[in-house]
């Protein structure tokens, strides 16, 4: 695949109508140094920016490395800005270290917010060799669930119940945590870019998901099924057939957005068994403008979750 990294996870992060569903959501957004930005709020009157996949440099990185760096600065004195968080691509993160050193910043590495692996297909390969690198077990899945007469279709904002209920259903069963349901009703209404797809069965809603179609690239957001009907496999032939609606598109890959074998290890089986391979990204950076109350909070927030775990 070409310009993986370009090609790879979260670039609609950085877009103007995903900061339109932030805003919906009730965040704080606004532009950074050509980057767009949220902004939130810390103790003592302190903020700080989060800049989800960015920022996004152009093709002088060092001289968008030294822009966002000065405008940190001046942000830190004006804004009461104590730190940046970003989530660079490989490059971009080479070019932020190298300015950071020369104007004695740390870039200090957190906590992931956007998953640092993610699991890409080349689209751009034919449908025939896309078809050959499904793994035997998912090939078998598909085909079951086109046998058991599973139907794949597009849904709209009048489906968001159905929806709403499986992903529910889905966060309980496999124990992790959800959005609240206004944001996924905001993904849903969000425009062209955010489609919701569903899969049926003798006319029930029994699996669904969540997608991003933006700058050539189409993105699993969320997905959904029904505990009563998991043995007919709809959610693989749900994303078979987004990948291949995607590829008629035109568009060049399709991101499965996450993977990590030891807290997601079924997840991870289930999207690596559509074949592609893997991105690495550097992670989550926080760029420190306040030392001192850096420090500090640091250690309040240890302290934190800490508590949480235990409690």
């Amino acid at each position: 695949m070409k310009n993986m990294e370009n090609q790879g996870s979260g670039q609609f992060l950085q877009s103007d109508f995903w900061f339109k569903i932030l805003a919906a959501d009730g965040e704080e957004v606004l532009s950074f140094s050509g980057a767009k930005a949220c902004a939130k709020d810390l103790p003592l009157g302190r903020r700080y920016f989060y800049l989800p996949r960015g920022p996004i440099f152009s093709s002088d990185k060092q001289a968008a490395a030294k822009n966002i760096l000065e405008t940190a600065r001046l942000a830190a004195h004006k804004n009461n800005l104590a730190f940046l968080r970003l989530e660079p691509s490989r490059d971009d993160f080479a070019a932020l270290q190298g300015e950071a050193a020369v104007k004695g910043l740390r870039l200090i590495k957190t906590i992931n917010l956007q998953p640092q692996k993610t699991w890409l297909l080349d689209l751009n390969k034919s449908l025939e060799q896309l078809t050959k690198e499904l793994s035997q077990k998912t090939r078998y899945n598909i085909r079951l669930a086109e046998k058991k007469k599973v139907e794949i279709l597009p849904g709209s904002i009048k489906d968001f119940d159905e929806f709403w209920r499986l992903m529910k259903i889905t966060g309980e069963r496999d124990n992790f945590g959800i959005h609240g349901k206004k944001h996924y009703r905001h993904l849903v209404e969000g425009g062209e870019n955010i489609e919701l797809w569903l899969a049926k069965f003798a006319g029930q809603v029994i699996a669904a998901g969540i997608f991003c179609f933006y700058d050539g690239q189409a993105t699993y957001l969320h997905g959904a099924s029904d505990n009563q009907f998991r043995n007919l496999m709809a959610p693989h032939l749900l994303q078979w057939t987004v990948i291949q609606e995607a590829k008629k598109r035109g568009f060049n890959s399709y991101d499965f957005y996450g993977i990590d074998e030891k807290k997601w290890p079924g997840v991870t089986r289930f999207k690596k068994g559509f074949g592609g391979q893997e991105l690495v990204y550097p992670g989550t950076y926080d760029l420190v403008l306040q030392p001192v109350y850096y420090y500090i909070y640091q250690k309040i927030r240890a302290i934190y979750r800490a508590c949480r775990k235990f409690l």
